[in-house]
């Protein structure tokens, strides 16, 4: 045993040793300073190459310069994190951009008054009127025709009858397929060769029923050759499907999404070089389809706006209705014949036009139910007033609701809430060509999401997208009421596929009920439904604004979620609340109205 002595000698022995081995480790490192570059000139250099570029997201050039922060940003960039706190005070000065105030309005088509595209789909709206009711955007382009051409970049070719025939080959051999049975579960046997199995099984069973419709064409396309040797037809077919998704929503509910997971799949370079092919090639648009054959400026016509805008017969006489149909199809056969070519047939140009139309029509079935519902919020309440048992208020805890909100405030989330869905639903074919590339571009990961096994993957390209239809609503509203945060690449929302899907619901659950509301006056016609009406809701008017009333309370009222964390309101979560007032509907007291109106559910089932 060491006496105290001991112990204080040693102890000195070793504080001293540690103090000469960090003078050693300060004189390297000194001399390490004089044989390595400075890394604040790098990162310096680095920040040049960037100049003009905004701070925050670093692919964007800078639009505001603000004081305090001494820092340049995009307009988005600023515009979320100077939305609350201590930077809300923050004083901004725009950038001067020579070429910023030369761009002139150009007009809509259909009366559809948006945006274009990441500088024509997104870019800022200038209405200005003009006659004939037609209404201008500032699109960025210069011309209604560069307007047209950047719209149809994203618009997908409509199929003619042999990509039709494929396309139900396709859809047979996907509900057959067990891709995602067999892929996407735990295993401890090799993913690839599970991967590479299914997708040559799926090529197998379209091969056979090609052969099986078409005996002579199989015989050209399979005898004695591979799955390499066919690469093409495969391509092609898995494009049509792709495409056929894009423009019907509402078809191919299971097989899109094992399409498009057999599509990562096979895009990952290991898959790829096994496969020996390639199985993915870009959607067929109209832009991309005249270009290739030099027919471009046909969507430079004047004519394109009568050619492919929607006939609608709402408050239009008989001969109104075929006075439209007429200028339609003379515009169609004017323009197939004057912009004809050797690599264009008219017939060609005809489907590009009726593609575009098909445009119009998707946007009236999609967009314009937020346009209904925003009137009948407008039409029915005021901000400011209260009818007596119609408020908006909800309070966290009642009836399910997880929001605090006033009447004023509940009216305001609830404006702020469908002009976003609508805006999303104009941009949809646009972030639904982002998802595909986002989809196909990024790797993924098998995560178990609290909802099953989900493929949980990055976003970047919608995530950006979204982030600037989500800026352009909150400078739009007065104040933005409820949280901006927007899940993607998470277990609410894992990947661009979800998104998607997610988004395509709202028409799903707007139109059903507006159907029924516009539909109770005629049903009201019948003496015994008037009565029914009248002992039970106090009128037909009282009505509809109790069925609106209940729907503004409670689908926006922050449920929906399995748990506190998922809900509330985020601009996912109020999509999720309200497919929980959808899940509720017949313990509604007026479920009865709705289905003496044709109600048949909200996801195309037959009520029983």
């Amino acid at each position: 045993m060491w006496g105290n002595d001991d112990r204080k000698h040693r102890l000195e022995e070793i504080l001293q040793r540690e103090d000469h081995e960090n003078d050693v480790d300060i004189d390297a490192n000194e001399q390490a300073k004089d044989t390595i570059p400075d890394r604040d000139e790098d990162m310096a250099a680095a920040q040049a190459t960037a100049e003009g570029f905004c701070v925050e997201c670093k692919d964007q050039e800078s639009f505001y310069s603000c004081e305090q922060c001494a820092e340049d940003f995009c307009e988005v960039c600023y515009g979320m994190l100077h939305r609350t706190g201590n930077r809300i005070r923050h004083s901004k000065k725009e950038i001067f951009k020579p070429d910023s105030s030369k761009s002139t309005p150009a007009p809509s088509v259909n009366g559809i008054s948006a945006s274009s595209s990441m500088g024509s789909f997104l870019s800022d709206e200038t209405l200005v009127d003009v006659p004939e009711s037609k209404v201008i955007v500032s699109s960025g382009s210069s011309t209604f025709g560069d307007w047209i051409i950047d719209r149809s970049k994203y618009i997908p070719m409509r199929l003619d009858l042999t990509e039709r025939k494929l396309l139900r080959l396709l859809e047979a051999a996907l509900n057959v397929s067990e891709y995602t049975d067999k892929v996407d579960i735990l295993s401890y046997t090799s993913k690839s060769k599970r991967i590479i199995h299914q997708i040559k099984d799926l090529c197998a069973i379209i091969s056979g029923l090609v052969v099986a419709n078409d005996y002579r064409r199989g015989q050209q396309l399979f005898a004695d050759k591979s799955f390499e040797d066919n690469e093409e037809f495969f391509q092609v077919i898995f494009e049509i499907g792709r495409r056929h998704k894009i423009m019907n929503p509402e078809k191919m509910r299971s097989a899109y999404g094992k399409l498009m997971y057999l599509l990562m799949d096979s895009n990952i370079e290991e898959i790829e070089s096994t496969l020996g092919f390639s199985c993915v090639i870009p959607i067929k648009t109209v832009h991309g389809f005249l270009k290739e054959r030099g027919g471009l400026d046909v969507l430079r016509n004047d004519l394109v706006a009568d050619a492919t805008k929607e006939i609608i017969s709402d408050g239009k006489s008989r001969q109104q209705i075929q006075t439209e149909i007429g200028m339609k199809e003379r515009a169609i056969e004017v323009l197939s014949k004057k912009y004809a070519n050797g690599d264009l047939t008219p017939d060609e140009i005809k489907v590009c036009l009726y593609s575009i139309g098909d445009n119009h029509s998707f946007l009236r079935t999609n967009r314009d139910p937020c346009d209904k519902m925003l009137r009948y919020l407008t039409m029915f309440f005021q901000p400011n007033a209260i009818e007596e048992g119609l408020s908006l208020a909800i309070q966290s805890g009642c009836q399910g609701a997880r929001l605090t909100h006033n009447h004023e405030t509940q009216y305001w989330y609830i404006n702020q809430t469908l002009n976003l869905w609508r805006e999303i639903a104009h941009e949809m074919f646009y972030l639904w060509s982002l998802s595909d590339q986002d989809m196909l571009d990024n790797d993924y990961r098998l995560r178990d999401t609290g909802q099953g096994l989900q493929r949980l993957q990055s976003c970047p390209a919608v995530s950006k997208a979204m982030h600037t239809i989500l800026h352009k609503a909150q400078q739009r509203a007065v104040y933005w009421v409820g949280s901006s945060v927007i899940h993607l690449g998470d277990s609410n929302v894992p990947n661009a596929f979800m998104f998607i899907d997610k988004y395509n619901q709202v028409a799903r659950i707007l139109n059903p009920i507006i159907t029924t509301l516009e539909k109770i006056e005629e049903i009201a016609k019948d003496e015994g439904i008037h009565a029914y009406i009248r002992d039970t809701f106090g009128g037909v008017k009282h009505l509809r604004k109790t069925i609106v009333c209940d729907f503004f309370r409670m689908a926006f009222d922050g449920s929906g979620a399995d748990n506190f964390f998922s809900a509330g309101s985020c601009i996912d979560g109020r999509l999720t609340s309200a497919w929980n007032w959808c899940s509720q509907i017949e313990k509604k007291p007026f479920f009865p109205i709705f289905l003496l109106t044709g109600f048949v559910g909200f996801d195309g089932e037959q009520w029983s």
